[in-house]
Order: C-alpha cells, then structure tokens, then sequence
C-alpha cells in the first residue's frame, strides 16, 4: 500500500501544540481547585468539598506515560487518550461525590473551557467532534443518572464555545489550505519546468511523462488501493520517472539506431540519478521508489537493483506497465509507433516475467480506456516516447 509519510514538521507541531494543552490544562485545572478547595474553604456555597481523589489519581499517573509516548512521537492519540480518559474518570468522581450528599449536582471546571476553546490547535476536526461530543455527553449521562436538571447550563455553554471553537477551527483549516494549494501550485510548476528540460534534451521523450501519468493513474485507481490525495502524489512520482534521463549525454539518448551493450549500461543508471536528484527535494519523497524501480521486472532480470516480484515497490510495477505501454505505442527515431493491439499482446506476453501477473489482469480490464486516451491523444508534436533499448525490454 502506498502512504503518505508523516513529515518530522507535523510530528514536531503536534508534540508543540500537545505539551502547550497539557501544560495548560494541568495549571487551569489545579489552580481551579486550590482556588475552590481553600479561597472559597470558608464559604458556604452549598457545594460538596470532596477531593476528585479519582482525578487526581488519573493526572499524575497519565502525565510519565504520555510523555514516554511523545518521546518515541507516537502522538497522535495521545490528545484523544487524555481528553477521553479525563472525562471518563471525572464521571466517576462526580456520581461517587453526589451519590454521598443530598446536594443539588453542580459541577465544572474552568479547565473543560480550555479544552473545547483549545481543539482548533490541532487543526483537526475529529478531534474538536470527540471533545464536543464527550463533554456533552458526559452531562447528559449525569443529568440523567443524578436526576438534575442542572446540566442543561453546561451543555448550553459548551455548545455555544464548541461553535466558536468551530469557527476558529475553520478559519485555520482555510488559511492552511491556502498555503498547501499555494505550495503545490509552485510544486508542480517546479515538476513541470524539470519535464519541458527533459524534452528540450531529447525531443523524442515530449508528453510521454504525461501519458505514463494517466495509464499509471488509470490502473492504480483500478487496484482500489488508493485515496484521491495519493494517487495526485503518485502524479508527481509518475510525471518524473524519466528525469534521471538529464544526466544521459546526448549521443546515447538520441542515438537513431541499436544501443552498444555499453551505451545500454549507460541508460540504465537513470533510475538511480533520478532518484539521487530529487533525493532531498522537500514534497517529493515518495517518488524515490517509483523513480528508482519502475524499470524492475518480475523475474529479477530488470535493473538498476535486479528486484524481484513483491521486493519491487508496488506502484513502480504499475508504472513499470504504463511505461512500456507507451514506449511501444509511441513512435521512435528507428521506427513507427507499433499498435495498441500489438502493445497489448506484449504486455500479455510479459505477465509473470516482466510485469506483476496481478497487475497484468487489470491491464486487461482497463485497457479499452487506454485505447480510447491513445486515440484521443494530440501527437502532433510528439516524435518518441522512450531511450531506444526500453521498448525491447517487452518479450517479442
């Protein structure tokens, strides 16, 4: 399965924005009860004056274990974990306290006004509708079991801070949409200036990216394996697969003839530059393996790596079919384009030793549309597809 690896930036915010919430939410939540327990001790305020000992118990025994897990960044859950855990228990501690006294319930603590007001850090939706969610919750169930209509305040309050919160919530969420549309806006223009440089280099490679990005797209989505946000990563892997093909001299890339087995040497080392030249291109880290193992086969014959069936990255091998779709269907400066019937036969002559045997079957259910985009195409000034020696890498 293609994933989306999580960037050291995202883990080093959520542990900012987690150690802040804690922090907070620890000072907020015993200020509050030394504030009730000891300025307010000599006050009658009909209230119970027991110890949330259930709560206390559960603050101090979670803070070493949620630190362990921020250490290793296993952070994710923690937020959910704590927030959960401390309502859960505060439940027990209010129906153990009330249970004990014939006192009309009242209850709250300044510190559940931090959370709610605090969900729009995380920037995540999920985590605001668990915390609105519980808190209401929780009131309703003690409203319920204590009888009391009292709650009817604090579900009121913290729906009217929930939609405020929600609002910040979104306003975040627009601002860093914004940012993400405006950086791959000025991603993709960087990927398509790297792709014109390849086909001002050698001519017979022009739109040949793009086509290889729409077959690979095409049977990637077939496997339903995928989101939309990964197959528009995949995009960017696809349209540069080719790109280590910069570093090929000239002679060679656009030799009109048969490859030397030295010159066929050279060509082969594009996979490896390709993937060395994006190696620490920020946003493009998953088009490492696609770039590097797309001309990998299933019998371990391919190169640069010799890999060899499940070893081989899983959507390379699906680039690994697109690309020779189109390297044949493409002409080339020795010859004319070779059909889609014939390209299909080759492809089906491959399964199991060039191409995945898998993949090869949904080839042939999603080839119709392939024919249909190759039909479509404008090829006016497309002269080839592929370095001379690719297309023969498909049995014949």
């Amino acid at each position: 399965m293609y994933k989306e690896k999580i960037s050291r930036t995202f883990i080093y915010e959520e542990q900012r924005a987690l150690k802040w919430f804690l922090l907070l939410f620890y000072i907020i939540f015993f200020l509050y009860e030394v504030f009730y327990h000891y300025f307010y001790k000599n006050i009658d305020l009909n209230l119970p004056r027991e110890v949330n000992y259930w709560m206390y118990f559960w603050l101090l025994f979670s803070l070493p274990i949620f630190t362990i897990f921020m250490r290793k960044e296993k952070v994710y859950f923690v937020k959910y974990i704590f927030v959960i855990g401390y309502f859960f228990t505060s439940i027990l501690s209010e129906i153990s306290i009330y249970s004990m006294n014939n006192l009309e319930y009242q209850s709250g603590n300044a510190v559940e006004v931090l959370v709610v007001l605090f969900t729009p850090f995380f920037i995540n939706i999920r985590f605001f509708r668990v915390v609105t969610s519980t808190i209401v919750l929780k009131y309703i169930f003690l409203g319920i079991y204590l009888k009391s209509e009292n709650t009817i305040g604090p579900i009121v309050l913290v729906l009217i801070l929930s939609w405020i919160a929600y609002l910040i919530l979104i306003r975040f969420q627009d601002y860093l949409k914004a940012i993400k549309d405006l950086y791959d806006h000025q991603l993709s223009g960087i990927v398509k200036g790297v792709i014109a440089t390849i086909e001002l280099k050698d001519p017979y490679t022009r739109g040949h990216s793009e086509r290889v990005a729409y077959y690979a797209q095409t049977l990637a989505n077939e496997t339903g394996k995928f989101t939309p946000k990964e197959l528009s990563s995949f995009h960017y892997a696809c349209l540069l697969h080719d790109i280590g093909k910069v570093n090929i001299p000239d002679s060679i890339l656009m030799k009109p003839g048969k490859l030397s087995k030295n010159e066929f040497e050279v060509i082969k080392t594009h996979p490896s530059v390709g993937e060395e030249a994006i190696l620490k291109v920020k946003g493009l880290e998953d088009s490492l393996p696609i770039i590097k193992s797309h001309h990998e086969r299933w019998d371990g014959k391919g190169y640069p790596e010799k890999l060899k069936g499940d070893s081989i990255p899983f959507l390379a091998r699906v680039v690994s079919i697109a690309d020779a779709f189109d390297a044949m269907t493409s002409s080339r400066s020795y010859r004319d384009a070779l059909s889609v019937d014939e390209a299909y036969s080759r492809i089906i002559e491959g399964q199991g030793t060039q191409f995945d045997p898998q993949l090869v079957e949904l080839f042939k259910e999603i080839f119709p549309s392939w024919v249909k985009f190759h039909r479509k195409y404008d090829w006016t000034n497309t002269l080839s597809s592929e370095d001379d020696n690719d297309g023969k890498e498909v049995p014949s």
